[in-house]
């Protein structure tokens, strides 16, 4: 169970998340839509720890983050890039063949990120994600970049994980949200409210 309670978060002036709560149940997958600057990716941010928030209590243990653009280090392979903060952290990781072949890229392990196709990125960058073992996997725009063939590869990779894997989504696409999410909220003006 993830409890998010009041969160709050100021950039001078600027509310980007203003007494934001939410729970979520293991398994279940939540999309966030809303305008652009209204404070989703914010909230992204702040449940990974790469802002800290003003105010406010988060519950539940420990998050993944896949980014919009990948983030993928062009200097390792695909193994490499996954396998690099479990490394870093002197944690274990023994399931990266197991991970590559959930995520279908077994045949790309050796590869750079310069050889992949969008839709191959994507997926390196869920499983890197994934080898951290977080409770809550969070996607921010996770089909932006994408064309409708390999947008429809992503949702389907998203719903094998359902389940299993509690996930937070941020998206503009609505497709996407009526094809994955238990659960649809609006943030606006830094405000979370329900879908429905």
């Amino acid at each position: 169970m993830l409890r998010v309670n009041n969160l709050c978060k100021s950039f001078g002036n600027l509310k980007a998340l203003d007494d934001v709560s939410f729970e979520m149940e293991k398994g279940e997958i939540l999309a966030v839509i809303g305008p652009s600057g209204g404070g989703k990716s914010t909230l992204l941010r702040v449940l990974n720890g790469l802002e800290m928030p003003d105010s406010g209590i988060i519950e539940g243990g420990t998050f993944g983050l896949v980014f919009q653009d990948y983030n993928l280090f062009p200097q390792y392979t695909v193994l490499g890039n996954i396998t690099l903060a479990p490394r870093l952290l002197k944690k274990d990781y023994s399931q990266a063949d197991e991970i590559l072949k959930k995520v279908g890229l077994s045949e790309k392990k050796d590869n750079y990120p310069s050889q992949l196709s969008g839709g191959q990125k994507q997926r390196t960058a869920i499983a890197r994600a994934l080898m951290l073992k977080p409770d809550v996997l969070c996607f921010d725009e996770p089909t932006s970049a994408l064309d409708p063939q390999l947008t429809e590869e992503i949702v389907n990779m998203i719903k094998q994980l359902k389940g299993e894997q509690t996930i937070i989504i941020v998206t503009h696409d609505m497709d996407v949200m009526r094809a994955v999410a238990d659960k649809t909220a609006i943030m606006d003006n830094g405000k979370l409210r329900w879908d429905t």
